[in-house]
């Protein structure tokens, strides 16, 4: 049974640094491609990073370019979100997700899903 569990989100201030988790198990991780989507409210859900789990390689979405980290740890099967200088405009229900048909920037692709982490920015 795939299962990804996300943690770690909550409300801090503009210029602040959280980190995401998310926790996998229960399918192939060699061709997977694990990514971090957001939802604000009102708003499409959209791509924000991913990481091919063999190989590390990693994608993102321009506007977090240079502020966001993916990373992996595949001892302890976790997927990680590092966000440096956060802005209201990050604000979202962030979500880790999984494709197994390489790398998309389209939710569609993605056939499994995490309960969603609450990040939220503001003074």
């Amino acid at each position: 049974q795939v299962q990804l569990v996300e943690s770690g989100g909550g409300l801090v201030q503009p210029g602040d640094s959280l980190r995401l988790s998310c926790a996998v198990s229960g399918f192939a991780f060699s061709s997977s491609v694990l990514a971090w989507f957001r939802q604000a409210p009102g708003k499409e859900r959209e791509f924000v990073a991913a990481i091919r789990w063999g190989v590390g390689l990693t994608y993102y979405q321009d506007s977090v370019k240079g502020r966001f980290t993916v990373s992996r740890d595949k001892a302890e099967k976790m997927v990680y979100l590092q966000m440096n200088s956060l802005k209201p405009e990050d604000t979202a229900v962030y979500y880790c997700a999984r494709a197994t048909g390489g790398l998309s920037y389209s939710q569609r692709d993605y056939r499994d899903w995490g309960q969603g982490t609450q990040v939220a920015v503001s003074s």
